[in-house]
């Protein structure tokens, strides 16, 4: 029967071999990151910057640039349109309009009239610049919020080197992916502060289970010196952690391809995720550990280090 393998099936590959090429990279994508938000900006959603969304269908397949030609001319600035889900299908966002909400509503009422009945208008949404301030500031809590619990419950289960390596981790993780849409200019919206959040709890799942096996290692194999233990528990866990990241991808894939410009940008920052959360549980965080000093166990259960490893260096 035919298996497919990825990887070799016993894999003694070098990591800590390649921890300085790794953290140089990790420190220009962190600074190239930082740099495009500061420079370039992020596409803020309605969900943060406010404004107006409507989600209309049509009765026939939508002829998006005679849409935006139409509704360019009512003169409501910033506007984007674009298809999701099937052709007949359309999402209008909006700028925030000058005044209170009648005037939102003045817009809505423009927008849906120069649609005309060939649209069912599905859903209306309009967001104030108040509430739009509040959910970018409780966007930012909430990851903060997430990234100190991770820190203090690596802690208390490991040590807290353990816990620094995973917290440095997750924070390359969530500012790289913040350096994505800022490249790309995708939108940022509530969605994407949930990507993140799903994103620091993927990669933190791959790196408590390499941060499992090198605490057993470090027991179990007491003549060995500590690159050797940590290479040979990321070797150990190298199988499950690209299958896993595998599988993920291409549900995420087929989300994307298949999803509509609604769930488009989610599946995509959660492609960046997995990408950026595998590599960090393997070079980032592994690496902060190996600069450490590790405690071991005071039992002797040492076991010698097999021929594979000591000759089949790869």
């Amino acid at each position: 029967m035919f298996r497919l393998r990825l990887l070799p099936e016993t894999p003694a590959f070098e990591f800590l071999n390649k921890m300085n090429f790794a953290s140089g990279l990790s420190v220009l994508l962190v600074i190239g990151s930082i740099g495009l938000f500061f420079i370039q900006g992020l596409n803020l959603g309605i969900d943060f910057r406010g404004g107006i969304l409507i989600e209309a269908q049509s009765s026939q397949k939508v002829d998006l640039a005679k849409v935006r030609g139409s509704l360019g001319s009512l003169g409501l600035g910033d506007m984007s349109i674009q298809s999701f889900g099937t052709e007949r299908d359309i999402l209008v966002r909006v700028q925030r309009q000058e005044g209170d909400e009648k005037a939102q509503i003045v817009a809505i009422n423009a927008i849906t009239t120069d649609l005309g009945s060939d649209f069912e208008i599905r859903r209306t949404e309009f967001v104030g610049p108040t509430i739009g301030a509040e959910l970018a500031e409780k966007g930012v809590l909430a990851v903060i919020c997430a990234l100190f619990a991770i820190m203090v419950y690596i802690w208390f289960r490991f040590e807290w080197q353990f816990s620094l390596a995973a917290l440095i981790a997750l924070s390359h993780d969530v500012i790289t992916t913040i350096g994505i849409f800022a490249l790309t200019n995708f939108e940022f919206n509530l969605a994407t502060v949930a990507a993140i959040l799903t994103i620091a709890g993927y990669s933190i799942n791959d790196t408590v289970v390499v941060f499992d096996r090198v605490r057993e290692n470090m027991r179990r194999y007491k003549s060995w010196s500590q690159p050797d233990i940590l290479n040979r528990s990321l070797n150990e866990t190298l199988a499950r952690t690209v299958m896993t990241s595998i599988t993920t991808a291409l549900a995420l894939i087929a989300i994307a391809v298949f999803g509509g410009a609604v769930l488009r940008d989610f599946a995509l920052a959660m492609l960046w995720g997995v990408a950026i959360g595998t590599y960090s549980s393997v070079f980032i965080a592994v690496g902060i550990v190996s600069r450490f000093d590790l405690s071991r166990s005071d039992d002797d259960n040492s076991v010698p280090i097999p021929e594979y490893e000591r000759e089949g260096k790869i």
